[in-house]
């Protein structure tokens, strides 16, 4: 465990990690202050905070299972001690560390009698399992458990939906959220004449991030949230009868865009990565998903293919116009 001593400045706005501790693989703490603040701004930015680690980050989770042995999700196997219910509880506490996005394939496959755990999962490359000591099942038989998996990357909670479940597969309750809890606290004191405040952060993880990771994170998904006021108001974007009705900007440089294929410019594209234009993490993430990963991969999509992918928003279109119609002057100006 580490742990400070708290000593205040009185110059501009600092933060740090004050306390920091692992309690188990699967539950990270960390204490953080910020200071100095103005009466008031403490509890401002610790409520928002709180709610981001809470809400806004992403994690990835087991999210259905299959397997031809099991007839329906209360059934129990015989030579398996668990019933079919509490082995899919047991994947859902399966805690996952993974930057992949989409849904992707797992698979268990295991012969009797023995013990099957976390490690026994087939994951894809770049997922790494947290705990491999996570409990899944007894086998008591010499006999074949084989469950094909899915995962997935996600934010928040997401309950399962009923199926028929004719393809012998079952949904799981998925609990995106790598910060299982948050707290904030005020200290205040007098600085002179003025009152001022320290506020407190506590974060506790589940493994897949410490708490500082979180921390940086939630902070880099309220700043997309807020960068849209900063940008002058969109005039095409109307609210009528709490419906939205708005027209996205048109594309400006198409014509540019085609004189530069009719010119064979399109390997210059290429060579060009989006990870090289200040895009804002979301965005950069919300394109990395659908597979985008070049300036010509970006330009070769329609306005109402970039509005239609996964947590792109309005704003984010013209953000990425503008950024577009600066790279294409660079480079073929």
């Amino acid at each position: 465990m580490v742990q400070e001593n708290v000593i205040i400045s009185t110059r501009a706005l600092q933060w740090k990690c004050v306390e920091s501790r692992t309690d188990s693989k699967r539950l990270y703490y960390g204490r953080f202050i910020l200071a100095p603040l103005m009466k008031g701004q403490a509890d401002t930015i610790g409520i928002a905070m709180r709610r981001a680690l809470l809400g806004e980050i992403e994690g990835t989770c087991i999210t259905r299972a299959k397997s031809e042995k099991i007839p329906h999700e209360y059934s129990t196997i015989i030579g398996i001690q668990e019933s079919v219910h509490e082995i899919l509880m047991n994947l859902k506490e399966i805690v996952l560390r993974s930057t992949l996005y989409g849904t992707h394939d797992a698979f268990i496959c295991v012969k009797g009698p023995g013990y099957v755990t976390a490690q026994d999962i087939i994951l894809p490359p770049s997922v790494e399992i947290v705990d491999n000591t996570q409990h899944i099942a007894n086998l008591t038989e010499p006999i074949n458990l084989c469950i094909e998996l899915k995962i997935t990357r996600n934010r928040g909670y997401h309950i399962k939906t009923p199926n028929n479940s004719q393809d012998r597969s079952y949904p799981i309750d998925a609990v995106f959220m790598p910060v299982r809890n948050a707290n904030h606290s005020i200290h205040s004191y007098v600085n002179g004449n003025e009152k001022q405040e320290i506020l407190f952060l506590e974060i506790w993880t589940n493994g897949s991030l410490t708490p500082k990771e979180a921390l940086h994170e939630a902070s880099r998904n309220l700043i997309d949230l807020f960068i849209p006021f900063l940008h002058a108001e969109e005039e095409n974007f109307h609210l009528e009868n709490n419906q939205h009705k708005d027209t996205l900007p048109l594309f400006t440089f198409h014509g540019k865009l085609t004189k530069q294929k009719k010119n064979k410019k399109e390997q210059t594209l290429k060579s060009i990565f989006i990870d090289q234009s200040e895009l804002p993490p979301r965005v950069y993430n919300c394109l990395k998903r659908s597979n985008i990963h070049t300036l010509l991969d970006l330009l070769n999509n329609s306005k109402k293919d970039l509005i239609k992918m996964k947590h792109f928003r309005m704003e984010d279109v013209k953000h990425i116009l503008d950024i577009l119609e600066l790279e294409i002057e660079k480079h073929f100006a």
